[in-house]
Parts: structure tokens; C-alpha cells; sequence
């Protein structure tokens, strides 16, 4: 980044670079996501994956995923596919690929992430008519560690607008507290309130971006999306990164026994 974009991303939380993936990244990623997609037997797993109700929490389908490929469905059309997680980036060769390019370990870098590990990828389908609303978060309040470090990585596979549910983010946010937690917490997940403080009341940016795009967001930035209404698509495929020099907690919700943490090598 020039140290332009470096000023605006310790600004807002979030920056946006346009043209990051190629179209034939974008192409590879869409391709092996149908590859994975068309070899998922819909019937052996059937987790709806909602924002709303947090049902999936509950199943050990979801739960275990932090090191394994899965795929989970949309609340609304539970034919059709809300996400495929969360560990692309470590088991299949084409997203290691795009995912741990040298120009993404520049970024992580530049961002503040001294050793940055890859800890939880995500291609998120956001279907036409039935793409499910994602409600306001911060990515801290599900992937902790201290001091606060995750680091979003978002890539647009799609063209996003608000029409078929781009994010939205409110600007400056990140300067904030870290509102809740969700952890594990005598065998079940649980949902802990940290500070009362509402969100700012300032108006929400929509991050309306072309395919390609990358749009980088800080662990405290205050982010959401709409439900996809229009008649297009909106893939997306999401990492998520963290500093090895933090304490990443053994209570969060993403778990990985037996299968470390690697960084960009």
C-alpha cells in the first residue's frame, strides 16, 4: 500500500483495492468451488448456516470445520449453499495457491500482522433471491486473541452493489470496544456482552466494489451485508488472518487439533 491507502485503512478500518485477483483467479476460485460443490453429498450434513438464530452453533458438523472443508446451507432455501469453510486455504491446492501469494504476505504485513498466520477461509455463495442478511459484527467477537489481531481479507467474485448485498461497514468503528464475544463455555457456545456501547449512529458505507476486488478489514471494524434480492449472484471468498505473537483463546468457537496454523510459506 502507498501510504495513502495505509492512512485511510488506520482511518476508516477498511480499505478497498480494486483489481487485486486477475480473472483468471477469480475464474480458478468459481471453478473449485463447483468442483467441491458438485462432490458434496447434500445429504450426509444438513447445517443452515444463519446470522439469526445461531442454530448451527449447536452441531458438531460446524463446530469441528475449523480444520476440515464443509459446506453449509442458506436458512431460507435449504437447497441451495450459504458457505463452503473453513479451511480452504490449508486443504485444497487452488485456494492455498491464490491464498498465500506473495503480494497478500506484503499486505498482512503492512497492515500490522508481524507473523501472520491463515487461520479461517470461507467462499461464501450469497444466492440470487435468497442470499441471507449477515447482521452487524466485529470478526474479534468470533476469532479473539490477545491483543486483538484478526485481519480480513474479502475478495469479490462476483461484481458487489447493494442491490445483491454488498458489505457494509461504518467508518471509524474499528476505534471502538470490542462489543461481545461468542466462545466455548462449559461444553455448549455462548454469546458474552463486553461493553454496552451501541454502535456509532453515523450513516453505513456500502462497500459497492467490482470482481476482484479486495476489500481488507480490521478485526474491530463494525461490518454487515443485506440479503441478496436481485436476480445475480454475489461469491465471495473471505480469510481470515492473525499474529502468531498473540494468544489466540482456547475457548474460541475455531478449533484446530492436531493440525497447526501455517503462515504464508
Amino acid at each position: 500500500m502507498n501510504p495513502a491507502q495505509l492512512a485511510s485503512y488506520g482511518r476508516d478500518g477498511f480499505l478497498v483495492l480494486p483489481d487485486f485477483l486477475s480473472a483468471a483467479d477469480c475464474d480458478a476460485l468459481q471453478a473449485r468451488a463447483a468442483a467441491l460443490v458438485a462432490g458434496f453429498d447434500s445429504g450426509s450434513a444438513r447445517t443452515i448456516f444463519s446470522t439469526r438464530d445461531q442454530g448451527h452453533v449447536r452441531d458438531r458438523y460446524f463446530l469441528e470445520s475449523g480444520g476440515a472443508i464443509r459446506f453449509f446451507l442458506e436458512e431460507e432455501a435449504p437447497d441451495q449453499l450459504n458457505k463452503i469453510g473453513h479451511a480452504l486455504h490449508d486443504l485444497d491446492p487452488v485456494f492455498d495457491r491464490i491464498s498465500r501469494q506473495p503480494r497478500l504476505a506484503a499486505l498482512a504485513r503492512e497492515v500490522g500482522l508481524v507473523d501472520p498466520l491463515l487461520l479461517q477461509s470461507m467462499y461464501i455463495f450469497k444466492p440470487p433471491g435468497v442470499g441471507g442478511e449477515v447482521g452487524w459484527h466485529q470478526d474479534a467477537t468470533y476469532l479473539h486473541t490477545v491483543p486483538i489481531t484478526v485481519t480480513g481479507f474479502w475478495f469479490a467474485l462476483d461484481d458487489a452493489d447493494r442491490d445483491n448485498g454488498c458489505l457494509l461497514a461504518l467508518r471509524g468503528g474499528h476505534r471502538g470496544p470490542l462489543r461481545q464475544r461468542f466462545h466455548r463455555s462449559g461444553g455448549a457456545m455462548v454469546t458474552e456482552q463486553l461493553d454496552p456501547a451501541p454502535w456509532p449512529a453515523d450513516e453505513p458505507v456500502a462497500l459497492e466494489v467490482r470482481r476482484g476486488a479486495l476489500v481488507v478489514l480490521h478485526g474491530l471494524l463494525p461490518q454487515a451485508s443485506s440479503a441478496n434480492r436481485s436476480s445475480r449472484p454475489r461469491h465471495a471468498y473471505a480469510l481470515h488472518l492473525i499474529d502468531r505473537r498473540a494468544t489466540y483463546g482456547v475457548d474460541n468457537w475455531l478449533q484446530r487439533p492436531g493440525f497447526p496454523l501455517r503462515g504464508f510459506s
